[in-house]
Formats: C-alpha cells, structure tokens, sequence
C-alpha cells in the first residue's frame, strides 16, 4: 500500500454496474474481473453504523512534534552543522527533484506551481523522499526488502538531518531542513509505516488500521505543515491546524484503501478492519472472490462515510494556513501526491 500528499480536492471511490472503479497504477499488476451479484432490494434498517474515533493524538506524539516544528528553525540546529552546498549544485538538485514530481505526480506537480518558489523547492524534496521511501516495499525491487533496507535508510535519513547527504536528492532535503523547522519523526514514522507493511497483511479493527493510515500518510501532512506556513493572525492553535493536516492524510489513505481493495488482494493483503467485515457478514474469503454482494455495498458505504468524516476535519484547518499557501492546497490534491506515489 503506497504511502500519501494532496491538497484539498477529495478522490472518489465510484460503482459502475455493480463493479468497484480504481485508478490504475503502472507498478501493480493488472486487476481480475469482478463476479457481481445479483442486485437486490435491501432494507437500510440495521445497518451498523462504524466508529470514526482512530488513535488518540498524545499516543502519536503530535504535540511533541507540533512544539518542535514551531520553534524557530534557526534555533533547532548549530551553525556550525549547516552543510555549505555549491550553489549550482543545490540548482541542479532541487531541479531533479522537479522532473520526478512532475513525472510521477503531475497533477500534483502542478498544484506545486502556485506556490512560492522557496515552498516549491521544499516540497518537491520532500516529495522526492517519500517516493523512494515508498519504492522500498511498494516498487520494482520491494522483492529484495529487509528489515536491514530500512534501517540502513533510516540511518540515512538521520544522515540527511545531520547535514550529511548521501546523494544529491538526499542534499535538496538536506537544504530544506535548514531552511524550514522540519523535525525528524514524522520521517521516522513513515520508515515505520514501510515495516509494517512487510509484516502486517490484516487489521483487526479500525484502530490498528489508523495507526497504519497515520504513518504512511498522517505523517505527510505534519511534514506539511512547515512548509505551506501558519498564518500570523489566525485565532486557531498550531494544534489544531496539524490536527487537520493529519486527518487529510488519514481521509486520503482511507480512500485509496478503498480504491485499491481489488489489488491489493491479488497480494494477499487486506487492508480493511476484520471486525468490521464481520459486522456486514464478510470475511477475507469474499474479498478474494471479487464478489460485489448487498453487504458489501453496505460495507463500503460506511467506510466513505468515515473517509469523508475525515476530509471534513481537514477543511477545517485548510483556511488558518498563510495565505500564499491557501490556493495551491485548495486546488491541488497536495496530500495525494504521496499517497499515490
């Protein structure tokens, strides 16, 4: 499951002839015909309606990170730390990181064009890591992971924060930490988010996938948040904007999960709360089957409507970021770019 960025517009997951839709992804194979079941008429009494509460914020350490991404980036490193990059080569890297968003993520890339040319830059670096990231488990060589991959990545990332990049890709996020109060874990937690993805392949319920959903997309949004500014005289705490930010990650990775329920089966994962299927008297053997049932149009019904519960929590927040950043994240699907990538 690929890792999340998008700014405000909301993916949609759409029925055709009793067939689930889904954007196709050049990196999966292609997905098996649906066996659909003959419509019924169904009563929409006793429906079960799902919980929409996910991890409590304090498990996460948001507001550990929310306090050290406030802080004034000057003060969070030691002058003498800072790498000192050729000018033309930080040109050239942050370029290379332009040509990968603007292959890989185009409709993105073009949301990134409205911003301002400092926010761009940090942007696309930072697009440009969670794509490799992302690479390890969910690309052409995810054949070849181990936990070692991701620790010698992880131990990369720490070389990139401490002003020590090992290529020149890992040097434009070099110069975007310098230059934004960037903080480490949310990183860090999207490393995670990569090993469980190598050892997870079942949810038991909603609150184990939340914390799944955080890390390979909340945590996009926090990194965010830096980047696209707060605005001076906006009455809502920092909290509560990152709070937003995070829920757009978590809606966005709902929907994809939704999306990509056909393809990720064909690799044997479910990404979908157990207790929940059961619930709608579904199981893991009638995802396989590809067989679109009443319980299962039920099923997917209340999981759009936490997905969208999500999106609305994410609105909110939307409009208290600086004003040079508002558009691009009400036009663009900012967020998305990871998730898809």
């Amino acid at each position: 499951m690929s890792s999340a960025f998008s700014l405000a517009v909301k993916p949609c997951v759409a029925w055709s002839n009793g067939k689930l839709l889904s954007r196709k992804s050049t990196r999966r194979a292609a997905r098996a015909e649906v066996i659909v079941a003959p419509k019924k008429r169904t009563s929409t009494h006793n429906v079960p309606e799902l919980s929409k509460q996910g991890i409590p914020h304090t498990d996460l350490h948001v507001r550990e990170i929310v306090k050290r991404q406030s802080t004034d980036k000057s003060a969070m490193f030691d002058v003498c730390q800072k790498p000192h990059f050729h000018p033309m080569f930080l040109e050239e890297a942050y370029e290379r990181c332009r040509n990968i968003c603007a292959e890989y993520a185009k409709t993105f890339y073009l949301g990134t064009l409205l911003m301002t040319e400092e926010r761009q830059k940090a942007i696309w670096a930072i697009y440009v890591w969670c794509r490799r990231t992302d690479e390890l488990v969910d690309g052409p060589n995810a054949a070849y992971m181990s936990s070692a991959v991701l620790d010698r990545w992880e131990e990369r990332l720490h070389d990139i924060f401490n002003g020590r990049p090992y290529d020149m890709l890992d040097a434009a996020l070099t110069d975007t930490i310098y230059k934004f109060p960037l903080d480490i874990r949310p990183f860090r937690d999207m490393i995670e988010g990569m090993r469980m993805d190598t050892k997870k392949f079942r949810y038991a319920n909603f609150q184990e996938l939340y914390l799944y959903c955080y890390h390979v997309a909340g945590t996009v949004g926090l990194m965010s948040v830096p980047v696209m500014g707060i605005a001076p005289e906006s009455p809502v705490s920092a909290q509560s904007i990152y709070n937003s930010a995070l829920c757009l990650g978590i809606g966005n990775q709902l929907t994809n999960i939704l999306r990509d329920v056909g393809e990720d089966s064909l690799r044997g994962r479910v990404y979908l709360p157990q207790d929940e299927l059961a619930q709608f008297g579904l199981c893991d053997r009638d995802i396989f089957s590809r067989k679109v049932s009443d319980g299962w149009r039920e099923f997917m019904k209340q999981q759009i409507t936490r997905a969208r519960f999500y999106f609305n929590q994410a609105e909110e927040g939307a409009s208290q970021l600086d004003k040079a950043s508002r558009w691009p994240v009400c036009t663009s699907p900012f967020l998305q770019f990871f998730i898809n990538s």
